[in-house]
């Protein structure tokens, strides 16, 4: 008998013009037929990769009963845009907030949205609810950059850059080999033509900033979230993810650790708890 993942649909690209003219690429994951909607999700990616590297992802949530979009971040992937670049500080978020728009044009008044976002995609998707931008009816923080781990003297840089030269983009310095344990997702990272390595001095500020802004957030935090995160984060500072749980009120946010994972925990070799987790506690609520 078919399994319900390999009765799922192919997944479908399309190009959205974002409010200033430029190309987002978007990708669909629809449910199969006779499957009963439970929610959609949109996606939000990390720092240099694009939402292709969440198929499985997407194809799980479909299998649960959820359908899914999915965006490349403006200056990732298929979106246009200078490759790690930031035009403006807050325009991560316009893009969002655009892309909520056009998914709830397209879906039942009464159907939840949830944001499952990681890493920078999941510090975008915090501070999307933070200052309340769209209503939604969930949010999945999946290793967030709520606390990048800067050093003194980045932190330094970061007070002169933005603004002598915002647009002057470096090496985000990401330690690719610690993304996962499974030494095939490393390499399939590292051969990923749609990844690159850059970053802004602009994009590098909103990251510090938002992050911050993100965390004293938390104890007025009123949308359901979950917070999972890897205890061996080498990409962001998992301290950032445990002072949000900290202050945020546990009626409204449920958080755990997996505290041997490394950052990429939807690819870690051992990644069935994470899972697992991630189905409950949407089951729970929706």
């Amino acid at each position: 008998m078919q399994s319900v993942a390999t009765m799922n649909p192919e997944s479908t690209l399309s190009t959205f013009i974002a409010s200033d003219g430029d190309n987002i690429a978007i990708q669909d994951w629809p449910l199969a037929p006779g499957v009963k909607l439970r929610g959609v999700v949109v996606l939000v990616h990390g720092l240099g990769e694009h939402v292709g590297r969440y198929d499985h992802v997407a194809r799980k949530l479909n299998d649960w009963g959820y359908a899914v979009r999915g965006y490349d971040q403006y200056g990732h992937g298929e979106s246009g845009g200078v490759r790690g670049g930031l035009p403006s500080d807050n325009r991560l978020l316009t893009d969002l907030a655009d892309i909520v728009d056009n998914t709830r044009s397209r879906m039942d008044r009464l159907t939840p949205l949830i944001l499952v976002g990681h890493s920078m995609g999941g510090l975008v998707a915090g501070q999307f609810v933070a200052r309340a931008l769209r209503p939604v009816q969930g949010l999945v923080m999946s290793s967030p950059a709520l606390d990048p781990g800067l050093s003194g003297f980045q932190k330094f840089l970061l007070q002169v850059l933005p603004k002598m030269a915002p647009n002057l983009r470096v090496a985000n310095a990401l330690a690719v080999d610690k993304i996962s344990h499974d030494l095939s997702v490393v390499q399939a990272y590292k051969t990923d033509g749609l990844v690159h390595d850059r970053i802004s001095a602009r994009l590098a500020l909103m990251i510090a900033r938002d992050g911050a802004a993100t965390i004293a957030a938390a104890s007025d935090w009123t949308v359901p979230t979950l917070l999972i995160y890897a205890g061996q984060d080498k990409l962001v500072n998992p301290a950032g993810s445990r002072a949000f749980a900290a202050a945020a009120p546990k009626s409204v946010v449920t958080s755990q650790c997996f505290e041997s994972l490394y950052h990429e925990i939807f690819n870690e070799a051992r990644a069935e708890p994470v899972f697992e987790a991630l189905k409950t506690w949407l089951h729970a609520r929706f």
